[in-house]
């Protein structure tokens, strides 16, 4: 078991974290989030452009009936 004993500050000026600057945002906050912004655009745009690529269905298509004598060749290299 751990003992953690605290202080209490003197002073009145510790606001918690909440100084003058406290929930405003920098200019490189917003620099920040239109390069994210931007990325997202170019990613769903990239990944529209490959999934009009792909084919309607991956089913196998409905292969017509052999004679039961012939069998499928495959070639391999």
């Amino acid at each position: 078991m751990a003992f953690v004993a605290v202080q209490p500050s003197n002073t009145n000026d510790d606001k918690g974290g909440q100084g003058e600057d406290f929930g405003k945002s920098s200019p490189v906050g917003l620099v920040l989030l239109i390069v994210f912004f931007i990325a997202v655009f170019f990613l769903v745009k990239s990944m529209n452009k490959h999934i009009k690529g792909l084919p309607a269905s991956f089913d196998e298509p409905a292969a017509e009936e052999k004679p039961s004598g012939a069998a499928s060749e495959t070639k391999k290299d």
